[in-house]
């Protein structure tokens, strides 16, 4: 198809043969056996001149159209070969971007060592675009946007409570008697009403539960709970050494909180960074491995 599109661009096989550095018998035979393959003379050739016929010129465009395709797919390739440089700016909630995702980190920059990681934790939602960021890591439902998203897996969630908080205030035996509970409440900016979500008998249900301790923190929300301050919702890879301890206690067990998924988030549109695929194909496998997360555990 290249030296076929060079014909005819360059309407003669010597000049096409000096663009693609090749004989002119070369170029003549491969359009030749294109010709032979398609079944259909492509080129009227002459002592001066050489032309396409009229079955050739849609051929033509359409050759243009797959060899751009194949430059794009090899320029794919050539940058994931380059090693990557500069900075990754990555942000993810607190608690799980210590446990799980820093250790990654550190493995990941071992493989490219010339590009300077920069992890931010916060459990507040950042911009992506106003903030510079790369990738986001988010344990949450995700909203429509323009941003793209790999799932890495899905974070069941657990209600609990420190047992001195349920001999205190009774165990609550329905989600409508959360109500009549103190809840701690993780908040974000914008937060006017909160919102637990359950699965009941197949069905989803929410409860708008209320309390008097709210944190944008997710450690300190563990801390009261620790405290017997109230009942939490939490992911139950956040709480698991506590439950196993008996500091905290799981209540409503049928009951079952609605998991979210795991997502990064990053800019779509266009080839993406080599730094941004390495690191993305990275998590991916990465998350594979966490047992906290798999299959076995009720994650995926």
């Amino acid at each position: 198809m290249a030296a076929f599109v060079a014909v005819v661009e360059q309407q003669s096989f010597s000049k096409a043969g000096r663009e693609l550095r090749l004989s002119t018998a070369v170029v003549s035979a491969r359009v030749a056996k294109l010709e032979q393959h398609l079944g259909v003379r492509l080129l009227n050739r002459t002592t001066r001149q050489v032309s396409p016929t009229e079955e050739a010129l849609e051929f033509y465009e359409e050759c243009k159209k797959i060899l751009s395709q194949v430059e794009v797919a090899e320029a794919v390739l050539a940058s994931r070969k380059a090693s990557p440089s500069g900075a990754l700016r990555v942000t993810a909630p607190v608690v799980f971007g210590r446990k799980y995702l820093a250790p990654l980190l550190r493995d990941f920059q071992k493989q490219v060592p010339d590009l300077q990681i920069r992890l931010s934790l916060t459990d507040e939602f950042v911009d992506l675009v106003a903030d510079g960021v790369d990738v986001a890591i988010r344990i949450a439902p995700l909203k429509d946007s323009s941003l793209k998203s790999l799932h890495l897996g899905a974070s069941p969630r657990i209600l609990c409570a420190a047992p001195r908080y349920l001999r205190q205030f009774g165990e609550p035996e329905s989600l409508q008697d959360l109500l009549n509970h103190n809840c701690l409440l993780l908040r974000f900016p914008g937060s006017s009403q909160f919102q637990w979500h359950f699965e009941v008998d197949g069905k989803s249900q929410a409860i708008a539960v209320k309390g008097n301790l709210d944190s944008n923190n997710g450690d300190v929300i563990r801390d009261w709970a620790l405290a017997g301050a109230g009942i939490v919702l939490k992911s139950r890879w956040e709480v698991a050494e506590y439950l196993a301890s008996g500091e905290l206690v799981q209540i409503l067990p049928a009951a079952r909180p609605l998991s979210v998924n795991i997502s990064a988030l990053y800019a779509g549109g266009g080839i993406q960074p080599p730094k941004i695929r390495l690191f993305l194909d990275f998590l991916k496998e990465g998350f594979q491995a966490v047992p906290d997360f798999s299959s076995a555990s009720g994650g995926i």
